[in-house]
């Protein structure tokens, strides 16, 4: 036997996903793989939505060396641009394509030899103020990208700091900024969407479409929000119930004593805890998936595992199924249970032994 708790990868899902993102927005359409595909395997992922991408976005040439070794011919968008001049060597071999954001990348590029060309994505600042050109120093980094003659396109884009809020109208004053200093460069194609922008923002649709966490089945303005659209959760983390006792009213379980039983009450023991990425700020009534019903987690997560109610499921034994997220429990309910964002707990499972079903030929 073997530790039970695990993560499954749908690639079907993945792929369902992804055409939904294609329908929503339209023009053309990158996958965002970074941080190892937002935990579900960057390399996997890529391969499974391949045939149907027009490029894909990561975070660093590290991060875009794996998808060409594993021999992905794509567009590759280096989201966080270069990270020193020494990189831009391995951005004109590879055909990658950097993130432009500061004038010293554009300097950097002058390391190229003569002739040769790169296509680069030149950043806005329109409010998140950590990366891109302020408006009033866009057309002065555009004349210096053109001017340096190593660049042989340029994509304008911008990434809102507020895309992930429902309301409607919140892109008002950056979308402006953005319109206002396109006006001043001669026509390009562009790119605003990240997932919020593109399920909950029409008018910020561009050319060029950047999801990221809607490919993996979450809507970043959940929960609280009714389901934008048909999303399929492609990670599910499962376990099994290990062990079951039951403690009297007036008992305590876990460290620190933090749940104290008001009756007698049916303890499941879950071998999951923090060190596989569930939160250990995860609180007491955060639901978790147990065969067929929904019990409570109480007590503190601990490294190695999690304690649930069972008292309300009688038929909850030893070697019952149970789901941390995924289908049955949203990974953004749990999250916003543990004060946090569906983003973290994704990029954070970890240890559990990785299950992947490939996705469908047909």
């Amino acid at each position: 036997m073997t530790r039970p708790t695990c993560i499954h990868i749908h690639l079907d899902r993945l792929v369902h996903n992804f055409h939904l993102a294609r329908q929503l927005h339209g023009g053309r359409v990158l996958a965002v793989v970074k941080a190892n595909a937002y935990g579900h395997g960057d390399v996997a992922c890529a391969q499974a939505l391949a045939p149907f991408v027009d490029g894909f976005a990561v975070a660093s040439v590290q991060e875009a060396l794996r998808l060409r070794e594993a021999g992905l011919p794509h567009r590759i968008v280096l989201l966080e641009g270069i990270f020193g001049a020494d990189e831009i060597k391995a951005v004109a071999l590879h055909r990658l394509t950097p993130v432009i954001h500061d004038f010293w990348q554009i300097d950097a590029l002058q390391q190229l030899p003569s002739g040769t060309t790169i296509p680069a994505w030149l950043k806005l600042d329109t409010g998140m103020h950590r990366l891109g050109f302020m408006p009033e120093t866009l057309l002065p980094a555009f004349e210096a990208l053109k001017r340096g003659g190593r660049v042989s396109d340029i994509t304008l884009m911008t990434h809102f700091a507020n895309a992930d809020v429902a309301t409607a109208g919140v892109l008002a004053g950056p979308l402006r900024r953005f319109r206002q200093a396109q006006q001043a460069l001669p026509p390009m194609e562009t790119s605003l969407c990240n997932s919020g922008a593109l399920l909950g923002h029409p008018e910020a649709h561009g050319d060029w479409a950047r999801p990221g966490l809607m490919l993996y089945g979450v809507d970043p303005a959940e929960p609280g929000i009714r389901a934008r659209t048909p999303l399929q959760p492609v990670m599910r983390f499962v376990s099994e119930i290990s062990a079951v006792r039951t403690i009297a009213a007036g008992e305590s379980v876990g460290y620190g004593s933090r749940f104290k039983a008001r009756r007698t009450t049916r303890v499941g023991v879950v071998p999951c805890g923090y060190a596989d990425g569930y939160p250990r700020s995860t609180p007491d009534g955060t639901p978790v998936a147990v065969g067929e019903g929904i019990a409570p987690l109480i007590g503190c997560v601990s490294m190695d595992m999690i304690t649930v109610d069972l008292t309300d499921l009688p038929a909850a034994q030893v070697g019952t199924p149970v789901e941390l997220w995924g289908e049955r429990v949203a990974v953004s309910t749990v999250a916003a249970a543990a004060g946090t964002v569906a983003y973290e707990l994704l990029c954070q499972a970890r240890r559990a032994q990785i299950v992947t079903h490939p996705a469908s030929r047909s």
